[in-house]
C-alpha cells in the first residue's frame, strides 16, 4: 500500500479504539473519488442498522462525487438510521480529513436528527 493510505488506516485505528471505548453506534463513512458510502453500524461492528450511498437508486441522478451528493447521503442516512431506532452515534471518518464531503455528509446528517 502506498504510504497516504497507510497513514490514512493508522489514524482510523486510532479513533475507532476509541469509539469502542464509548460502546456507541458508529457512523462510519467511506470516500472514493466517484461515490460516498455511509453505514450506521452496531458498536461492536457485528451489524448493519442503516446505509445510504451515491449508488443508491433516489441519489444516482446527476453528479455523485461532489458536496452536494454528500449531504443528501448525510440526510438519506439519518432518516433510515432514525427508522431504525437511532438517534445517537459516533462519527467514524475513517482517517478522512473533516473538510469537503465529509464535513457536507456529517453536517447534513445533524440537520436531519442524528447526535454526534
Amino acid at each position: 500500500m502506498n504510504e497516504k493510505k497507510v497513514s490514512r488506516l493508522r489514524r482510523a485505528k486510532k479513533s475507532r479504539l476509541k469509539i469502542r471505548e464509548l460502546n456507541a453506534n458508529r457512523l462510519c463513512i467511506n470516500r472514493t473519488p466517484r461515490h460516498i458510502y455511509a453505514q450506521v453500524l452496531t458498536p461492536d461492528g457485528s451489524q448493519v442498522l442503516a446505509a445510504a450511498s451515491t449508488l443508491d437508486k433516489e441519489l444516482r441522478e446527476g453528479a455523485t462525487g461532489n458536496v452536494e451528493a454528500a449531504g443528501k447521503v448525510g440526510a438519506l442516512i439519518a432518516e433510515r438510521a432514525k427508522a431504525a431506532g437511532v438517534t445517537k452515534v459516533a462519527f467514524d471518518r475513517s482517517g478522512f480529513r473533516y473538510h469537503g464531503r465529509v464535513k457536507a455528509l456529517a453536517d447534513a446528517a445533524r440537520e436531519n436528527g442524528l447526535e454526534f
